[in-house]
């Protein structure tokens, strides 16, 4: 499908204000959707909202389809009367630019559980219905994923391949003791969810009332230590026991002489294929949901992808493996209908993958920052855009614009100036004005380039392991943005809401 002309802010919710460690979908959340809403934007991009795992990367999820409990706003169960301003005050932390995941996670499970107690005793008609929907709309996935965690729990959260072998291979009587042994824990993750879908259904109500679409991401590949692989090995590359046997990644290249070694279990496409796709169909029902529109990160595996023997120390004795191509897509768009769908498309991207992604018509991405490292033919400069494609300054991957030009070789920060013909003094209201000004669809910029934030700011450095997915700002970085000059260069570049 083809998206209005229009613009919009990545921000993940982990980087909100709150009280409580990390940000959330509370009050906090409603605060920056009234941002966009007054400075026109029409488009809130976030990262997945999966439970995240090791590393806190939301890239690395339990489940494919659960969210992620952390971003339940305590403030709105206060409101809700299942916890009181006594116990919010007692638990809060001080309010940093930082991510604190274990400080917040401890203080939020805390105020968690009295808030799940209160609510079985107090539940009315009203909500016992909406809890029993819940339950059915999610039985595809949801008794697996609470009884994945409740075991994870149990044994620490280390991959489900080392549980107990008749655990990890789902006997039919290992499964029925433990939903016996664990019914309170399996209860309170049940609620968990029904509270996170709850909250992310009304904040993006709200978001839709404001003219506000939500863009998602689905990772194309799941965690091995995941629900998904546990209750359904026979769709990935796994052994009996649950090793895995072959895995993702990407080849040797200009970044890296080894390679992406990224670990994850690939699918078995040919068993999927004669499933009709349903374990995929269901993910992006899903996620159509829970969303307006998805990017699809790492959409050229869909065409081939790197295939790997777990046994393998990097990436290096891969090779390509044509992937389902547009037998899948083909298949969601049947069961599914429209398929408002953005596709990751960057990197070593072939001609199939582009004749792939132009048979369904997804827009592309392009970055202003891969932009200045070659010459006028560079695709990722606006004069080369199509109009069918998302432009960003940067992605959650990226730099900030300013640390980007900061730490830019001399040849890229001349040819910059010299396109923008500026001093490089405002590099990030450059960038912005140029894809505000390109003839492309959407144009998305991280929040931090309104906030004129350094390097220092930047969400994630792919790569490395720890310091990721930590930054926040504060109520005071987002009042200072200068929403005029905002305003301006949406209307200048015909990206203004009609509300």
């Amino acid at each position: 499908m083809r998206f209005p002309r229009s613009a919009g802010v990545l921000v993940h919710p982990t980087s909100f204000p709150s009280p409580f460690g990390l940000g959330d979908l509370g009050p906090s959340a409603k605060v920056f959707l009234d941002f966009l809403y007054d400075t026109q934007h029409t488009i809130w991009q976030v990262l997945p909202l999966g439970p995240t795992g090791y590393g806190y990367s939301p890239y690395a999820s339990y489940s494919a389809f659960a969210g992620n409990p952390y971003l339940i706003s305590p403030e709105i169960l206060q409101q809700k009367g299942l916890l009181t301003q006594k116990e919010l005050s007692a638990h809060s932390l001080s309010s940093t630019m930082e991510a604190d995941y274990e400080r917040g996670f401890k203080v939020r499970d805390d105020l968690y559980k009295i808030a799940e107690q209160r609510f079985f005793e107090k539940t009315d008609a009203k909500t016992k219905k909406l809890w029993e929907a819940f339950l059915k709309d999610n039985r595809s996935w949801l008794n697996d994923f609470v009884l994945f965690m409740a075991c994870g729990k149990a044994h620490g959260f280390i991959p489900w391949n080392q549980w107990e072998s008749g655990l990890a291979k789902r006997s039919v009587d290992s499964l029925e003791k433990v939903k016996k042994q664990y019914e309170t824990e399996i209860r309170y993750q049940t609620w968990l969810q029904f509270e996170f879908f709850q909250q992310w259904s009304s904040l993006k109500a709200y978001a839709n009332s404001l003219g506000i679409r939500v863009i998602g991401d689905i990772p194309i590949f799941v965690d091995h230590n995941s629900a998904d692989v546990w209750a359904n090995p026979s769709y990935f590359e796994v052994d009996k026991a649950g090793n895995r046997v072959k895995v993702a990644g990407v080849p040797p290249d200009y970044f890296s002489e080894t390679g992406q070694l990224w670990g994850n279990p690939l699918y078995r496409w040919k068993v999927l294929e004669k499933a009709n796709y349903d374990w995929w169909v269901e993910r992006f029902r899903q996620m159509f949901t829970l969303f307006d529109a998805i990017r699809v990160d790492h959409f050229r595996g869909f065409d081939a992808y790197w295939e790997v023997p777990a046994s393998e120390k990097t990436a290096e004795n891969g090779k390509w493996v044509k992937g389902p191509g547009s037998k899948l897509f083909k298949t969601i768009l049947k069961e599914l209908g429209e398929l408002p769908i953005l596709a990751e498309d960057l990197g070593f991207v072939t001609a199939s993958v582009e004749a792939l992604r132009d048979e369904f018509a997804f827009p592309g991405m392009k970055i202003l920052q891969f932009a200045f490292d070659s010459d006028a033919t560079n695709a990722f400069l606006p004069h080369n855009f199509p109009q069918n494609s998302v432009v960003y300054t940067g992605t959650h991957d990226n730099d900030t614009s300013i640390g980007w030009y900061t730490t830019a070789p001399e040849v890229e920060k001349h040819r910059v100036r010299v396109y923008t013909r500026s001093d490089g003094s405002e590099i990030q209201w450059e960038l912005i004005r140029l894809g505000m000004l390109s003839v492309a669809d959407q144009a998305i910029i991280p929040l931090q380039d309104y906030m004129n934030l350094g390097g220092e700011h930047r969400m994630n450095f792919p790569g490395t392991i720890g310091g990721n997915w930590i930054w926040r700002y504060t109520p005071e970085m987002l009042s200072s943005v200068n929403r005029d000059r905002i305003r301006q260069l949406i209307e200048l570049g015909n990206r203004r809401s009609e509300g």
